[in-house]
């Protein structure tokens, strides 16, 4: 059987080919290309876990080539096969250089050009019905809050966006794609949600009157005739949710960056009410309701206002406040009638396409507050309020592992790879956050029968993988990490109490920076402590520039620390996985604390609680990991290319001394050549300088 699978898939693409003879010509076209023992590994495990439909994980390091490892043997499979990426930069990498290089080095082996195309959110495509009804003359309810102070900021704004309108008419006559990503220069996003359409709005192309000539749809079709779809965590989840109904049907999905797939679920499974939407939604249905249907959403608004006026920020336990379940009551009755008295949307009304945007606003804001009143014990929910003062009730589920593992993974194969999948140096953390089947541990072995404790470990393990059956792989990295870096825990500063930067802690990252003379990415666990990095090193390292996120927009930042060795780039939580500065441009990166997740995180709070509550310790099975994974992708900043030296410094004693964690931790990152002595690794930054 499993010899049939593979001699149908090869005549599926009408030459027989191997895995080798792609991935060496795909390689051959690299300029610089060599073979890399990792990427053959991963590519052969691809190939067959696709003939044999088991699930795989594969962890390849920084400089494995992994892009191409699951792109060859998917030239191998019945199309389309689906990659699903976390990043844009990602994606553009694979559309614009790997797939273009790798379908002409496959055309001469396959006999025929490998195809691929780009499938994007309906939002990322114009829409002609829009743009046709789309006018700058008034504000779009959808984008503007009513108010003084907004309407005054709208007059000032027509003009701007009224010539974004215009450019965008002009564009739509050329474009054959509809693609925002094509539009050069751009438009803002005001001026872009007024001429898209996100999915839940959109009528149909059955319904709408420039059905026949939608951008979206035309994509959808182009990608159901290709080989490869490349997509993104974000559309993928939501295909997911909406029952497998936007990507074509496929054998084999790819899933690079597995890492960031559970959180792109759970952002996708999250939903949101303010006063404002409940406002904006009342106003929207009163050209197909009578007012007084239209006053009950309105009042159901300025109930939400006056529950969420005096309630503190941070998750909600226990039953709703009253003030809150009043609101959400008034919301769900309002809802229903509004429904109602809009009834269906028909291809002969006046103006199908906002009275469908109308009913859909309206719908999903009635199902939010019967799910919110529900106060269910698989969700969370709690109160947000952000910088500018605006305050929503918010929730999400407590885990999407189930979700994954109902909609993830059946009828098809999946192959899930990241750099930082095995934490601890095992898969099991991350299987069970992507829904498959993990074994219990085994019960204690009777005294002398170590063999049996085996036996028994293994035919658990076989009996939990019966349902879904995966394998993992580890296929390392091509570095030489105890060679090219230093893994240095500042083990003698005292352990971190409160947020920001601690005085020995900014004492010695000076020291660190002092020693090399620039040359250092500072990853910082909140704004507070970068802020007084930078405050630190400017007053006491006057020859260093000093940039600090925020100050200007990162693309801009990335690019004059590639450029000035004289230079430290610092900042937050986005720069942990965001910048990729190979070379001597980046030779120390310094990392203030261990990124455990902060205590108001009201997702995190949540699920250890729910692990608390079960017997187990939710500190170890939820904090730990997510820090292993956001310490293992900052650590990764360090080492990105096969000459690149350096240190990666962390100034967090507990990595060290911490007895439960501080081992699990430094599995999860490359094995660098580790010490905890501070003379030693300053020695070390002055060489490098010095060279």
């Amino acid at each position: 059987m499993e010899e049939f699978c593979r001699t149908w898939r090869v005549a599926c693409v009408g030459v027989k080919a191997s895995v080798s003879d792609l991935l060496a010509a795909a390689v051959g076209a690299v300029p610089g290309g060599a073979e890399r023992p990792g990427q053959q590994r991963m590519a052969e495990a691809i190939a067959t876990a696709a003939d044999r439909d088991e699930h795989l994980l594969v962890q390849a390091g920084t400089g494995t080539g992994k892009s191409l490892a699951y792109l060859v043997p998917s030239l191998l499979v019945k199309g389309p096969v689906v990659v699903s990426t976390a990043t844009l930069a990602l994606q553009s990498q694979l559309v614009d250089h790997d797939l273009p290089r790798l379908a002409e080095a496959a055309e001469p082996i396959l006999g025929r050009r490998p195809t691929f195309a780009v499938l994007k959110g309906r939002h990322h495509y114009l829409c002609l019905a829009r743009l046709e009804g789309t006018s700058a003359d008034e504000p779009d309810d959808a984008l503007f809050d009513v108010g003084e102070t907004r309407q005054t900021k709208w007059l000032g704004e027509a003009g701007r966006l009224g010539k974004h309108i215009d450019r965008l008419r002009d564009w739509a006559m050329e474009t054959e794609t509809g693609d925002r990503d094509e539009l050069d220069p751009g438009v803002d996003d005001s001026a872009w949600k007024m001429v898209s359409m996100p999915a839940r709005e959109c009528v149909g192309a059955q319904r709408c009157p420039y059905g026949a000539e939608c951008f979206a749809e035309a994509s959808r079709a182009r990608a159901r005739e290709v080989d490869v779809v490349v997509t993104n965590h974000s559309l993928l989840a939501v295909d997911m949710l909406s029952g497998r109904q936007i990507i074509p049907p496929h054998d084999l999905l790819v899933v690079d960056e597995a890492h960031e797939l559970a959180d792109r679920v759970s952002s996708a499974s999250q939903a949101e009410l303010t006063p404002d939407l409940l406002e904006r939604s009342a106003r929207r249905c009163r050209s197909y309701v009578d007012d007084d249907v239209a006053d009950r959403l309105m009042e159901a608004g300025d109930a939400l206002t006056v529950a969420l006026a005096d309630a503190p920020p941070g998750r909600l336990t226990g039953a709703l406040p009253t003030p809150l379940a009043e609101a959400l009551t008034l919301l769900d009755a309002g809802g229903r009638k509004a429904l109602d008295a809009i009834g269906d949307v028909k291809a002969d009304d006046s103006d199908p396409v906002r009275k469908q945007q109308a009913k859909t606003m309206i719908s999903d804001l009635t199902k939010i507050a019967q799910r919110m009143l529900a106060n269910a014990d698989h969700d969370v929910t709690w109160i947000e309020r952000d910088d500018r003062g605006r305050r929503a009730v918010v929730i999400a589920p407590l885990s999407v592992a189930g979700t994954l593992n109902i909609h993830l993974f059946h009828e098809r194969t999946v192959v899930a790879t990241s750099a930082t999948l095995a934490l601890g140096g095992q898969f099991d953390t991350v299987a069970r956050s992507l829904g498959l089947p993990v074994a219990p541990p085994a019960s204690p072995a009777a005294p002398g029968s170590p063999a049996d404790a085996a036996r028994e470990a293994v035919i658990r393990a076989d009996a939990a993988r019966d349902e879904l059956p995966w394998s993992s792989l580890d296929v390392g990295s091509p570095f030489d990490y105890a060679k090219q870096g230093i893994l240095y825990v500042a083990a003698h500063l005292p352990r971190p109490q409160t947020s920001g930067l601690p005085d020995a802690t900014a004492n010695e990252m000076v020291e660190l920076v002092e020693a090399l003379g620039g040359r250092a990415l500072g990853l910082f666990s909140s704004r507070r402590a970068a802020e007084r990095a930078a405050e630190v090193l400017r007053a006491r390292t006057p020859g260093i520039k000093i940039l600090l996120q925020g100050e200007e927009a990162l693309p801009i930042l990335v690019r004059k620390f590639r450029q000035d060795r004289n230079s430290c780039l610092l900042g937050v939580m986005s720069l942990w996985q965001g910048v990729d500065v190979p070379g001597d441009a980046c030779q120390l990166v310094i990392i203030d604390r261990l990124p455990f997740p902060r205590p108001d995180e009201p997702l995190a709070a949540a699920r250890s609680a729910a692990v608390d509550a079960s017997g187990g310790s939710g500190f170890a099975a939820i904090s730990v990991p997510i820090a292993a994974v956001r310490l293992a992708q900052g650590v990764g900043r360090l080492i990105r290319a096969g000459t690149d030296k350096g240190v990666v410094a962390v100034l967090d004693s507990r990595l060290e001394t911490a007895r439960t964690y501080g081992a699990y931790l430094r599995a999860s990152l490359p094995p660098f050549w580790y010490t905890t002595k501070p003379d030693l690794v300053r020695g070390a930054l002055k060489r490098l300088r010095a060279t």
